[in-house]
């Protein structure tokens, strides 16, 4: 399940988005690992993996949705393969993942408006090699939309002046499609909420400077006096804060292979050192909480991997009856992430000084990982959205077809027509229960149910009063025990379809467990937590079944990875 790019050939996908995911690998291996890290360390801009990009029409190919692409039959909006490159760019370094990311974003706008001249002008700017930027952020405000300082004053022709500043906006020294959130002088309510298309090489576009010291161009930039005409704008009034919405939905989903490609590739580099290293006569492999940290690490990649990529799948198959993907989607973005930073901490412990070294690639990893959590707002954020769905995903099953594999060359053309964004404690969800009971026969997944099923009672018996739910620190800890549920459906769902080995199953609950006892001590400790939600914390405590063969079973896994992936000098 780990990418190898020694190996690698997704058979599944179609010829050219083989070629090209290919083509990708093979630039960034015959640029080499001195120039990858000497580059950032230097703090180069990307500029060469750019002009690769533009060269090959690999932004074109896979980010332009099949009603825009004309004649080529071989561009849509896929999210399968948009996930395979964003694992593959994250695999090399978040630097190279992130201009793609947040091109993903500023077409979000673009696609899903009804306005044609300004879809053709994007997917022409894509064909001429340019990116994207979603500049919706503000210095003072962040991501508070309600609140926007880029004020459009209407110029008398129909059209529109635009005047202030967006912050921490990627691509935004350089990109062509740039999707401008903002509002119009002298409206008030959901009607003065606007998106408008802007172009950073326009004189009007002002880049103030870089606000990271890094590779990354993450800009901040002003517009003065900018003429947006009619034809600029993409939508307006409740239309446009949807389409806000609607684009994270869409574009936020990435971070959880950025998070798989870059702690798969440290894990590579990491084990490899580890077992090569003599320590006291022996690889430093022989010692046990080496070794319990290897395979603990493995576990926690491969419950990432299992979870989105079945996500995918939801995501693939969406409709205005089926919005399940919206629960998914956030846990991808703070549970996988976060999961990615708990890797990069075992292996950071593991490689202690290696880790620190400027010609490896363990120190970018390590470096980077943190900023994932964080890309979409907080982990707290998403965590109260989490928590939106929990009633109706606990107890309010719906039956639905079962959801296949969505590897298919299909064109995703529902993640722009997503619709109002609100009505979210609408969407249903099959019995998260019915896959657990299939794999009740593993020990630790028995042991996991057990604590699910103990969750359902606490919301039942000893459920937050007014107070808790009001007290955010009480209901994020909530939220961190209902996600593990989430997480670990679609782990087994993924798992099942796959016949991923048993011992690997099992190390992964083993881990799933401990977590969730780990938070039911962390709300037995909230000081507003009651003696009835105490008694409960303690009886949820759980601790995995040990079984030295099956552990041996997954650690012979980890160890086969020694060697098996060096990147090019």
């Amino acid at each position: 399940m780990l990418l190898d790019p020694n190996r690698y050939d997704p058979a599944h996908f179609d010829p050219e988005t083989r070629r090209l995911l290919r083509a990708t690998i093979d630039w960034f291996e015959a640029r080499g690992k001195q120039r990858l890290v000497r580059d950032y360390h230097e703090k180069v801009f990307y500029q060469d993996f750019l002009d690769f990009a533009a060269a090959e029409g690999l932004f074109a190919t896979f980010l332009t949705p099949a009603r825009d692409a004309g004649p080529n039959a071989d561009k849509r909006w896929d999210t399968a393969r948009i996930a395979a490159l964003s694992e593959v760019l994250a695999f090399y370094g978040l630097n190279y993942w992130y201009p793609w990311q947040v091109t993903v974003l500023g077409l979000g706008p673009v696609w899903q408006s009804e306005n044609a001249a300004a879809r053709q002008r994007a997917a022409e700017a894509l064909d001429a090699g340019g990116v994207g930027a979603f500049g919706l952020s503000e210095k003072e405000h962040g991501a508070d939309i309600y609140a926007s300082d880029m004020v459009l004053t209407p110029d008398g022709s129909g059209g529109y002046t635009a005047t202030g500043g967006k912050y921490y906006i990627g691509n935004g020294n350089c990109a062509t499609t740039v999707s401008v959130f903002g509002r119009v002088d002298g409206v008030e309510g959901p009607d003065q909420y606007v998106f408008f298309y802007a172009d950073s090489t326009h004189p009007n576009y002002h880049v103030v400077k870089n606000v990271v010291p890094s590779q990354m161009y993450v800009a901040e930039f002003r517009l003065r006096d900018y003429p947006v005409r009619a034809e600029d704008i993409l939508h307006t009034g409740e239309a446009a804060f949807s389409a806000a919405l609607n684009t994270v939905n869409i574009g936020k989903f990435n971070l959880c292979f950025g998070g798989i490609g870059l702690t798969t590739h440290a894990l590579y580099e990491a084990i490899t050192h580890a077992h090569n290293r003599i320590l006291y006569g022996n690889p430093v492999t022989d010692f046990p909480h080496v070794r319990r940290q290897f395979v603990d690490a493995c576990a926690r990649l491969t419950g990432m991997r299992l979870f989105s990529d079945r996500a995918v799948d939801y995501f693939r198959s969406a409709n205005p009856e089926d919005r399940r993907y919206l629960l998914f989607n956030p846990i991808t973005k703070m549970k996988v992430t976060t999961e990615a930073e708990a890797v990069l901490a075992l292996i950071g412990d593991i490689v202690a000084a290696k880790g620190f070294e400027a010609d490896n690639y363990l120190p970018l990893a390590k470096m980077d990982v943190n900023g994932l959590p964080k890309l979409e707002g907080t982990v707290a954020v998403n965590l109260a959205l989490i928590g939106k769905f929990m009633p109706a995903y606990l107890f309010q099953p719906q039956a639905y077809p079962r959801v296949g594999t969505r590897t298919d060359p299909a064109d995703d053309e529902f993640l722009f027509r997503q619709g109002p964004a609100r009505g979210l404690g609408k969407v249903r969800f099959h019995d998260w229960r019915e896959v657990y009971a299939r794999h009740a026969h593993l020990p630790n997944v028995a042991l996991f149910t057990e604590q699910a099923n103990a969750f359902v009672e606490l919301l039942s018996t000893a459920a937050p009063d007014a107070a808790q739910q009001g007290d955010m620190d009480f209901t994020l800890t909530l939220g961190e025990l209902f996600t593990l549920i989430v997480y670990g459906q679609l782990i087994l769902e993924q798992a099942e379809i796959l016949g991923v080995d048993s011992h690997l199953v099992g190390a992964v609950f083993d881990v799933l467990v401990r977590d969730f006892s780990r938070h039911a001590v962390e709300l037995h400790g909230k000081r507003s937590s009651t003696p009835a939600q105490q008694q409960w914390a303690v009886s949820a405590l759980r601790k995995p079944v040990t079984d030295a063969a099956a552990f041996d079973a997954v650690w012979r896994q980890v160890l086969a990875l020694s060697g098996a992936y060096e990147m090019k000098p």
